[in-house]
């Protein structure tokens, strides 16, 4: 069964077994299918710790009827060891380096429970010494939010991309995100997961900790799916009232 016969038919299961969307804003990697409220702006920022340190900044603006728009600085990666930033416009052994691009999705409600999101996030690659060259990323989810307060998220859908975001392999996939609020808006548990053997391919795992109830701070651990290499997440997110 090939991935887009395999994606359909999660689908179809995972439409069955779960009776709405639970921003671009992500439960680690993959988009949770939130939509910032109307006139509404979250920030999100994540440091992923392996060999380097890979900063990423997202900001989303609400522009209501589940429309969300935004801008991305992601790939900003710094060698701890070399003590420098690491910039790439040339090669797609690794994904192009650092990215500006903007961000956009739309979600649909399905019912009370369930809800579909479509989004993409499309660039350039800046302080590079060649040409800026297009980056992109696209997918859709299907998301449901269960329990008191919608306290329990899962979304999941196939994604495509290309070669400068993703780097070498396949480049389009399956990816999937949850979020449990085990104690609502205290402590979750979240992981998601990308499929592929391309540097964004991964496996995330972590935990939510609510500094506030609008500055939740998520800790996590993560394996790559190519060579399973490990590191670690820190990512804090600023939500609107």
């Amino acid at each position: 069964m090939n991935i887009l016969n395999s994606t359909i038919l999660f689908l179809i299961l995972f439409f069955c077994l779960v009776q709405k969307t639970s921003a671009q804003l992500t439960v680690f990697n993959v988009s949770s299918s939130d939509i910032t409220d109307g006139r509404k702006i979250s920030a999100q920022q994540q440091f992923e710790i392996t060999d380097v340190v890979e900063s990423s900044t997202t900001f989303t603006y609400g522009l209501g009827r589940n429309w969300e728009i935004g801008a991305n600085v992601i790939n900003v990666d710094y060698d701890y060891k070399t003590r420098h930033f690491e910039t790439n416009d040339t090669t797609t052994s690794s994904p192009f380096a650092p990215l500006l691009l903007i961000n956009t999705q739309k979600v649909f409600e399905l019912s009370d429970l369930l809800s579909v999101g479509i989004g993409a996030v499309a660039g350039a690659n800046v302080a590079s010494k060649h040409a800026s060259r297009l980056v992109y990323y696209g997918y859709a989810n299907l998301a449901a939010s269960f329990g008191d307060q919608e306290r329990y998220q899962l979304a999941a859908g196939p994604y495509v991309g290309n070669h400068r975001y993703l780097s070498d392999g396949t480049i389009y996939g399956f990816q999937t995100g949850m979020d449990l609020g085990i104690w609502y808006k205290k402590l979750h548990l979240m992981a998601d997961w990308i499929s592929g053997y391309h540097s964004k391919g991964r496996l995330t795992a972590g935990i939510e900790i609510f500094l506030t109830e609008r500055l939740p701070l998520s800790l996590g651990w993560q394996r790559s799916n190519s060579d399973g290499s490990q590191g670690a997440v820190v990512q804090l997110t600023f939500l609107p009232k």
